[in-house]
């Protein structure tokens, strides 16, 4: 079987391409010219050059595929991003899932956050069912993913085959950018984290995301949504569980929400000033104001979605981090 992978030089791509060569199939991947590959060099993957804009591209490498995973997508908690975000998240993959459907692609995997899906104000957590608007998506990365979804939805009523998952917030090894996620476990073992802010995550192993998609195309319900998560976390606890796996000591100073949003608004000036990237985005402030806890009893239930202990995976991502050199492996007395 051929599958057709776009995104494998991203975080949960990278995962995904090693999950499918070690089932055995033959993996083709999109690669945009002059994107690095250094996360699936050396693997045995059919990298062809196209671009999501590009949809004669896309109909030449999507032709003899069985499935598509389309991972590929802009994330960045930056506001001035917004633009590109749409045109990647958006309109790439509107693109890609129509030239999917010209080309009669057997089943489709896409990758949606649980970002685009709603958190319950009586403080549950959020489900795929739990009801949400595009005007309660905080910042750009939210918002396209929350279109880019409904484009999942419209296309696959038009007859494609589309099953959607919705990882929460992986960790492991390969996040070579990192993810916003990845950045603040770097941060924390380089000792660049004073405090913490009373919200929450669901974390998972990106491996076991990996291994979901897969799951979702050989076993997912076509039109349905799956979690593809794990254990809820307060930052509070992340920061606890981090220190106990690489001994540098967790920040035990709880910021108050005003303090952080002020320092955001003056990591963004000081960003745009400069012209890099803000140290404090002011959009990850606004969306820690919610406690992002999620429920994959769906995805456990119907696609046996692996659970590796969270402790597990950041101690993997810890590991990963330090062998690469992106924080010094010893905390400095």
């Amino acid at each position: 079987m051929t599958v057709f992978v776009t995104g494998a030089t991203g975080f949960v791509g990278a995962n995904l391409v090693r999950e499918l060569l070690k089932d055995g199939a033959a993996v083709r991947a999109l690669v945009r010219p002059g994107t690095p590959r250094t996360t699936i060099e050396g693997l045995d993957v059919e990298a062809v050059p196209g671009d999501l804009q590009d949809r004669d591209s896309l109909r030449h490498a999507l032709r003899g595929c069985q499935v598509l995973y389309h991972v590929a997508a802009r994330y960045s908690l930056s506001s001035k991003d917004a633009t590109e975000m749409h045109r990647s998240n958006v309109e790439g993959t509107r693109n890609i899932l129509e030239v999917a459907r010209e080309v009669a692609v057997e089943r489709v995997v896409y990758t949606s956050t649980v970002g685009a899906l709603g958190i319950p104000k009586n403080g549950l957590s959020g489900t795929e069912d739990t009801p949400v608007t595009l005007a309660e998506m905080v910042g750009p990365y939210k918002q396209s993913k929350f279109l880019a979804e409904r484009e999942a939805e419209r296309i696959g009523n038009q007859g494609l085959p589309v099953v959607i998952v919705n990882p929460s917030a992986p960790v492991g090894p390969w996040d070579v950018k990192p993810t916003p996620t990845g950045r603040m476990i770097v941060d924390y073992l380089k000792r660049q984290m004073f405090g913490y802010i009373h919200t929450g995550l669901n974390l998972v192993h990106v491996r076991d995301v990996a291994r979901g998609h897969i799951l979702a195309a050989q076993k997912g319900r076509v039109g349905e949504k799956y979690i593809l998560g794990n254990q809820n976390l307060t930052l509070r606890e992340i920061f606890t569980l981090l220190e106990q796996i690489s001994g540098v000591t967790a920040p035990r100073w709880r910021i108050p929400y005003p303090v952080a949003f002020v320092a955001a608004c003056a990591s963004e000036l000081s960003a745009r000033l400069s012209r890099q990237e803000a140290r404090v985005p002011l959009t990850g402030v606004r969306m820690a104001r919610k406690i992002m806890f999620f429920d994959p009893s769906k995805a456990i239930r119907e696609l046996q979605l692996p659970q590796t202990p969270v402790q597990e995976a950041l101690r993997e991502a810890v590991e990963w981090y330090w062998a690469h050199e992106y924080a010094p492996r010893k905390a400095e007395t």
